[in-house]
């Protein structure tokens, strides 16, 4: 993993979406799954814990979960409705003594429209939303479902969990040290028979360094390696190393400060900023193991039909813009970017990074750098720019996954999706945005929603309120032994059908 730290295994990971991907979907289900089984288009929303789940007529705000039966944890309890409920005290209910304030600063940003919860016998599971929130199946990917009972056998102590957690995924934990490694091993009694995993064993290994995991690789330490670095891939493939690649959401953006005397304040820096991005340059710099970023999500879907005009590299245009907002390279804008040296998602982040330090500063702004653990980054970005943690910087190098409308626009942009509730970093407070995202809420329809969200996508790329740089393309190294992978266009992928020659 390209994590420093092995992710929490209580349902509710850190590390970013690298723990979701390999201990979040591991070793637990949720109401709602996605689809990883093909490469060849977007991953959609599949059941998972629930069967089918749909509004009330009556009531907009209330959905409706049915409960899969038959289903049983790693200890041979049988899933309820109830279990559904325990576990989403513990995500979102603050005064709820199982409440586990750690995993829920992971998940509670994915719901935030989320009222209450309760159970209607043992196959149903209600979820009351404030506001109509069209959008609710994708949050309900994030939160695993466990059981109270496993709370109890823990001690009813949140910590001791993590040593002995129980979920109803694919495979069950047989060991866990956060510095060191996880070891997950098969559950042959997986209620998706499909997905019972092939290989009987799967060690977890943090090594944040991308030289170092490359090393592991060659000397047959591991099997399969996250983001080798790109100048490594071409001699890895000699070597006969499989390499897998895929588009997929995923945004590698710098978060803008817009608080009282951030620089980004003004319109025509930040639109400045993008025009200097060199992102062809870039690709080159990372073997072609990326897109060029096109706005909040890649190009060529229905919220980001074609490529804007706005994100083209033209330094001269940059510059001039500078110079009306009072900077040239002579008298450059001055400020910090937090970044971090590696994490899930962040690709290459230091070479990337000091990439666009040195394009930036040919049009006049001067950029330095403030590094941070990954964890602690992401800590940094919930709490916002008004944190003091944030050391003084104005913008922030954060990626993430961008598979649906809430997680790739609405969380960044809703001007009361601030800290503490989700991922305003910025603190955008703009009526018109607002107005757009509530459009967004209260329509089913998905033709009309992808309208909406168009119109909001244009917005941000015209008010250039994020430095667009990079998609990723999200590579993967693996012995030629390693067989049966398939890399969805999903920043998460299925370990079950991978087996070993």
């Amino acid at each position: 993993m390209t994590a420093s730290a092995v992710p929490l295994p209580n349902g509710m990971p850190d590390q970013g979406a690298e723990g979701h991907r390999f201990m979040g979907i591991t070793l637990y289900d949720h109401l709602v799954m996605w689809d990883l089984s093909k490469s060849d288009g977007p991953a959609a929303l599949r059941p998972g814990l629930a069967t089918a789940w749909r509004v009330d007529p009556n009531d907009p705000k209330r959905w409706i979960f049915t409960i899969r039966e038959g289903v049983k944890f790693h200890d041979g309890k049988l899933l309820t409705a109830e279990d559904v409920v325990f576990s989403y005290d513990r995500a979102f209910k603050p005064d709820a003594p199982h409440y586990d304030a750690r995993g829920s600063s992971q998940v509670r940003g994915r719901m935030p429209t989320n009222l209450r919860w309760y159970a209607e016998g043992e196959r149903t599971f209600i979820l009351e939303t404030r506001t109509v929130d069209s959008l609710v199946p994708y949050g309900a990917t994030w939160t695993g479902i466990t059981h109270q009972g496993a709370w109890e056998a823990a001690g009813r102590d949140n910590d001791r969990l993590l040593q002995r957690p129980v979920g109803t995924g694919p495979f069950k934990l047989e060991s866990f040290n956060i510095r060191e490694r996880a070891v997950l091993v098969r559950n042959p009694d997986y209620w998706e028979t499909a997905r019972i995993p092939k290989v009987g064993r799967v060690t977890l290994l943090p090594l944040p360094e991308p030289n170092t995991r490359v090393a592991a690789l060659r000397s047959n330490q591991v099997d399969f390696v996250e983001a080798p670095p790109p100048d490594a891939i071409p001699s890895l493939r000699q070597a006969g190393f499989n390499i897998t690649s895929n588009q997929y959401g995923h945004n590698w953006t710098w978060h803008l400060s817009l608080i009282e005397g951030s620089p980004w304040r003004d319109v025509r820096v930040r639109r400045a900023a993008n025009l200097g991005v060199d992102r062809a340059g870039m690709k080159d710099m990372l073997g072609g193991m990326m897109l060029e970023g096109g706005g909040l999500v890649p190009v060529g879907g229905p919220w980001n039909p074609v490529r804007s005009p706005r994100l083209n590299y033209d330094p001269n245009a940059a510059r001039a813009l500078m110079a009306q907002a009072g900077f040239t390279p002579r008298n450059p804008m001055r400020t910090k970017v937090a970044i971090s040296a590696s994490g899930s998602g962040q690709m290459q982040p230091l070479a990337m990074n000091e990439a666009l330090q040195q394009s930036l500063k040919e049009i006049g702004i001067d950029i330095t750098f403030e590094v941070f653990d990954w964890n602690t980054l992401l800590t940094t970005w919930r709490e916002g720019a008004r944190s003091p943690n944030i050391r003084g910087c104005t913008a922030i190098n954060v990626t993430y996954t961008a598979l649906d409308p809430y997680s790739a626009m609405i969380r960044l942009l809703k001007s009361d999706l601030v800290s503490p509730v989700a991922n305003n970093w910025g603190y955008l407070n703009d009526p018109a945005y607002d107005a757009l995202i509530q459009q967004v809420y209260e329509t089913f329809d998905i033709p009309a929603q992808d309208a909406i969200l168009k119109q909001l996508h244009d917005k941000v790329l015209d008010e250039a309120l994020f430095l667009f740089v990079a998609h990723d393309l999200n590579p993967r190294a693996m012995t030629r032994n390693v067989r049966g992978f398939v890399q969805a266009q999903s920043w998460f992928q299925d370990l079950t059908p991978i087996s070993l020659g």
